[in-house]
């Protein structure tokens, strides 16, 4: 009889991916302990209750594995639940009909600049919307609308918001220095997070986009946990290694209960202006594809396009500034999207 080796059975093992994650379950800290008793492989393991929703396919797959080892003749499946940590809510901002969260999971892939069109594409079509620039440390939002200004206050000591071509807009960057760091930890900023919700008077808003910081830590927590949010939007370049962060933030909605509304592919390609000839920079197509295989609605792709990044240096954003453009209708047509899907 063959024997089987041990080793084998735990490098296929702590190679597998979790379905629905990007964790295989040796990042996971998963597989517990194997059991060989002649032929027979009986493998513990440890996961979250909140993949019983795919346990029939994990099992296929670990018993596949298994039994393609030498010497297996059987392969049990045994898992403990790990009970999710629960996560307390409220609602900071009670009169806003829709609350639309936009992560990414890492920094440069143009989140804001994607979150700041589809906004203003949104507000093109009648809607109420706000825009709230929640990165702390490194606001953006302000420069990229062409903000100078600081805000004012209401009788009851509430922070007016600003507005930008129609959007109501709070951001850190317009309440400090530009030049300033901000060196704040903890419950300082977990404190100023909740105030950007609930002492600014963004009045009755259909939507409210808030842009988050990259990551998936304390303040993308705080911020869902503080405001109703209704569904999250994910920005990712097409390369591997940049939506293989995005889909921690997609990890992370899910296991605070965030619906995915749709995935977005920015700098899909780069089309020439002077040849027209379409150039795949990044790659191309292969956030669709990964929304495809992990059955998540796929908003749509924005090429690469000289207008937008003038449009954020200069404070005139591309679906203002050039409301015609072929990378325009993108945004459009992924804000109408967007607005049937959140029912306004």
């Amino acid at each position: 009889m063959t024997k089987i080796s041990r080793a084998a059975l735990f490098e296929a093992l702590n190679g597998y991916v979790v379905p629905g994650t990007s964790g295989t379950l040796a990042n996971l800290k998963a597989l517990k302990g194997i059991d060989v008793t002649e032929g027979k492989v009986t493998v513990l393991l440890q996961l979250m209750e909140s993949y019983q929703d795919r346990v029939q396919a994990i099992k296929q797959a670990l018993e596949e594995l298994i039994l393609n080892q030498p010497g297996v003749e059987s392969a049990e499946i045994e898992i403990g639940w790990e009970k999710t940590a629960q996560v307390e809510f409220k609602n900071l901002i009670p009169g806003i009909k829709r609350c639309v969260v936009v992560g990414s999971g890492k920094g440069g892939v143009g989140k804001s600049t994607v979150t700041i069109n589809l906004a203003l594409a949104m507000s093109q079509l009648g809607l109420k919307v706000g825009l709230l620039d929640s990165d702390i440390y490194g606001p953006s939002v302000p420069m990229m609308l062409g903000l100078k200004d600081s805000p004012l206050a209401t009788p009851e000591g509430q922070i007016l918001p600003l507005d930008a071509f129609g959007l109501k807009v709070m951001s850190m960057g317009v309440l400090i220095e530009e030049d300033r760091p901000v060196i704040w930890r903890g419950a300082m900023l977990n404190k100023a997070l909740q105030q950007f919700l609930k002492d600014v008077a963004w009045g009755d808003l259909d939507v409210l986009f808030i842009d988050l910081p990259p990551g998936t830590g304390d303040v993308q927590l705080t911020l869902i946990q503080n405001a109703q949010v209704d569904g999250a939007v994910i920005v990712s370049t097409p390369q591997d290694v940049a939506f293989l962060d995005a889909r921690k933030a997609i990890g992370m909605f899910g296991t605070v209960k965030v619906p995915i509304l749709g995935i977005i592919e920015n700098m899909s390609s780069f089309i020439c202006p002077g040849c027209g000839q379409d150039t795949p920079i990044f790659g191309h197509g292969g956030v669709k594809a990964a929304a495809l295989r992990m059955d998540l609605p796929f908003l749509g792709e924005v090429p690469i396009d000289l207008a937008i990044r003038e449009g954020g240096d200069s404070g005139k954003p591309l679906v203002v500034e050039h409301p015609d453009s072929p990378q325009t209708r993108v945004f459009q047509g992924m804000a109408t999207t967007l607005k049937s899907v959140l029912g306004l």
